[in-house]
């Protein structure tokens, strides 16, 4: 018999070598307090599906769609409901998975015609799912050879899978079933389709919007967010892979094989340059404007995403237009670490835009504007004190305002400066590639490895503090940060498409530093799988003033803390 500790309740108790968590959950299920329905669990603090099986003594923690990985197994398992409807519907089409959007997933598909779907179409592949979560039929799950998974794929004509698998390096990879339908997922799925009660499907541009449960009721929809901006920018994100010839990490690791990872570099650094180079332009042309011109540019992004790096290149750009950009930070504006903002538990909020003040800040910037000479402030992060040091500031009329901080869109902050003197850019690191045609890579992962390596090298914190912080920076992001990219006149996307391969070689050693026994260790796990998708690259050849050198170091530019 094993000894299985439920987490939940504390408690612990017998069961047969072989059970399923699905045994164990009804032993426990009428003392678990979780007020939705249980879709997956963690044992030893690695996410599994609740058909895993145990064999030793476990640690066990049953999770609701809140909680993340309870989440991604939720949407894995809807994504494979749609994909089975896609299949029945319409045999030999192709569906593509390919980002988070509007609180859900747009998915492109294409017919046997090569053409996309119809507000019929989509009304009949929406009906069949429901009679697919209806029927209740069972994820099915195989463990074999990756030469036997290989096959399957191939057979099917799945190049993005077989791609994926053949250049993974693992012996076995399990692949799953859902009635005859046969696709790959990396990670657990529910045990069948009818745990799948909250979802829908609409027309969205020219594919559609998967919709899923809200991280915080998932028995209701996620809100809906117009966001034709930023799906302007993954459109461009596409284009990009289609001139690099890139669209999955097979096509990556493949190209890397081949020996053109140099090239891979070089073209995705000049990508963005060409991007910020676009930038510098328009607002050249809108400083020089005879009808009210900007003076200042508000740059502004989520953790980690590079905007102090892209900050740095767009003032040389725009120094190479002719303009003196003066650099701004609302970092030094933070009020004294006494007067932070506190969260729930205490701890200091210091993404609070109550953080900042927000009154100087704007008096500096208004006077500024008028021509004055300011003194303006430096912030201690040793001392947590606003300081003056002597540094003075006036626009010559050469001059334009380079201001960056994560609240730097943020309207309580040029609240009195008019609209058309602003110019403002949202900068974000929307992942270029997916892992394959239906597994996506989310943007928090991205800029997560970037966190983890960044504070590591800094020897700020260590892998297991940054993630254990890593939801209230996110929950902050979507609260005060997320809500104003849509204001962007530009938005800027600073991920590269060989990335995962060269954080890779950074973030192994890291990531497995975080102890077995901790909750972190969860998210850890989850990285370190997935990064070893990805075959690694030294950053020897990313140049010195590439966005990448913020986080693994190396940079020409000179950053503060």
């Amino acid at each position: 018999m094993l000894q299985i500790r439920c987490k939940n309740t504390n408690k612990s108790k017998s069961f047969p070598e072989g059970s399923s968590l699905l045994d164990v959950y009804q032993e426990f299920a009428d003392e678990i307090q979780l007020p939705y329905p249980v879709v997956s669990a963690k044992v030893n603090n690695t996410s599994q599906g609740l058909k895993f099986r145990l064999f030793q003594n476990r640690d066990v923690e049953f999770l609701d769609a809140r909680e993340g990985s309870g989440h991604r197994v939720y949407v894995r398992s809807l994504c494979f409901v749609l994909y089975k409807a896609v299949c029945d519907i319409f045999p030999n089409s192709k569906l593509f998975v390919e980002h988070p959007l509007s609180g859900g997933y747009y998915c492109n598909m294409k017919k046997r015609n090569n053409e996309g779907p119809t507000d019929e179409d989509i009304a009949r592949i929406k009906s069949r799912m429901e009679e697919i979560v209806n029927l209740d039929m069972p994820f099915r799950r195989f463990e074999v050879t990756t030469e036997e998974t290989v096959r399957v794929f191939s057979e099917r004509g799945f190049s993005d899978k077989v791609k994926l698998i053949e250049t993974s390096g693992q012996i076995y990879t399990d692949y799953y079933m859902l009635g005859d339908t046969v696709d790959y997922y990396y990670g657990p799925l529910v045990p069948s389709a009818g745990y799948i009660g909250v979802w829908g499907l609409e027309r969205y541009g020219e594919g559609m919007l998967l919709r899923v449960p809200d991280k915080k009721n998932p028995l209701i929809l996620s809100e809906k967010r117009e966001q034709p901006r930023t799906f302007s920018m993954f459109a461009e994100k596409v284009r990009w892979d289609i001139i690099m010839r890139l669209s999955n990490a097979g096509d990556v690791n493949k190209a890397i094989l081949n020996g053109h990872a140099s090239e891979l570099i070089q073209v995705s650094e000049a990508l963005q340059e060409k991007k910020i180079v676009k930038i510098a332009e328009e607002v050249d042309a809108r400083f020089r404007s005879a009808d009210n011109p900007i003076r200042i540019v508000l740059i502004t992004g989520p953790s980690s995403s590079g905007k102090t790096t892209f900050c740095k290149r767009l003032s040389i750009q725009l120094l190479a237009c002719g303009l003196h950009p003066i650099s701004f930070s609302t970092d030094d504006y933070f009020v004294n670490r006494v007067d932070t903002p506190l969260l729930p538990n205490g701890q200091y909020d210091f993404d609070n835009i109550k953080a900042v003040d927000s009154d100087l800040l704007e008096d500096h910037l208004t006077r500024l504007m008028n021509g004055e000479r300011v003194e303006v402030p430096e912030y201690n992060f040793t001392t947590g004190k606003r300081e003056y040091n002597g540094k003075k500031l006036k626009l010559q009329n050469d001059s334009i305002l380079i201001m960056e901080g994560i609240h730097a869109l943020n309207p309580m902050l040029t609240a009195n400066i008019p609209d058309e003197k602003k110019y403002k850019v949202f900068v974000s690191a929307l992942t270029s590639i997916s892992l394959d045609d239906h597994n996506w890579i989310p943007t928090h992962d991205n800029r997560l490895l970037r966190r983890i390596i960044r504070d590591y090298n800094k020897g700020a914190y260590t892998a297991r503090e940054t993630i254990k912080q890593w939801r209230n920076v996110c929950e902050a992001e979507e609260k005060w940060i997320l809500p104003y990219q849509e204001n962007a006149d530009a938005m800027f996307n600073s991920a590269l498409n060989i990335e995962f391969a060269v954080l890779r070689t950074h973030a192994e050693i890291i990531l497995a530093s975080v102890p077995r026994n901790c909750p972190e260790y969860a998210e850890a796990h989850r990285l370190l799988k997935f990064i070893h998708y990805f075959i690694p690259v030294s950053d020897k050849e990313i140049p010195p003033t590439s966005i990448m050198r913020e986080f693994v170091g190396g940079s020409s530019f000179k950053y503060r803390r």
